[in-house]
């Protein structure tokens, strides 16, 4: 099966909505509770925040196998020399194929281009399989960070980074 990278549009949005509720719904219980998963899905996925995500120069990008998409992710540049890569998600049926660190290895070859000198992420600080995929891909931890999202939701991440040598 070939796998593929490609630019999301803004007609592919809703995909991305529906694959973050998919995912979420499969991947973050035991992690998150499930009014935070239905919480932060509103606030981060629907389709309106998608929208002004892209607005504010966020890049969607879109995996799939030519028939189906399998995940995505959301990156921007920051004016740190960073390249923040918001989301990374791939549908849990899939996980253990070497799908995230491909998407990785892109990301990290887009921050490259622009000449960057590092990618930077946040991850939940409970999500050890996501983690130990990051530290597997050369990231390390730079801070942990607690952010209140309202809504009485906490986020109680990592934020972890990779310098990227040129």
């Amino acid at each position: 099966m070939t796998l593929r990278i490609r630019r999301a549009t803004l007609d592919d949005l809703p995909v991305i909505s529906e694959l973050a509720g998919r995912i979420w719904r499969a991947h973050y219980p035991g992690i998150l509770s499930g009014a935070q998963i239905e919480y932060m899905l509103h606030r981060m996925y629907d389709i309106d925040q998608l929208r002004r995500d892209v607005a504010a120069g966020v890049v969607y990008e879109l995996v799939d196998d030519g028939e189906r998409a399998l995940g995505f992710c959301g990156y921007e540049q920051f004016s740190s020399g960073e390249l923040k890569l918001h989301k990374l998600y791939v549908e849990v049926s899939e996980h253990g194929r070497g799908i995230g660190s491909m998407v990785l290895r892109h990301v990290e070859e887009e921050a490259r281009r622009r000449g960057l000198s590092r990618v930077v992420l946040g991850v939940n600080r409970l999500n050890e399989k996501a983690i130990g995929a990051y530290r597997r891909n050369g990231y390390a931890i730079r801070q942990e960070l607690k952010t209140d999202i309202g809504g009485g939701s906490l986020m109680d991440d990592f934020i972890m980074e990779k310098r990227l040598g040129f």
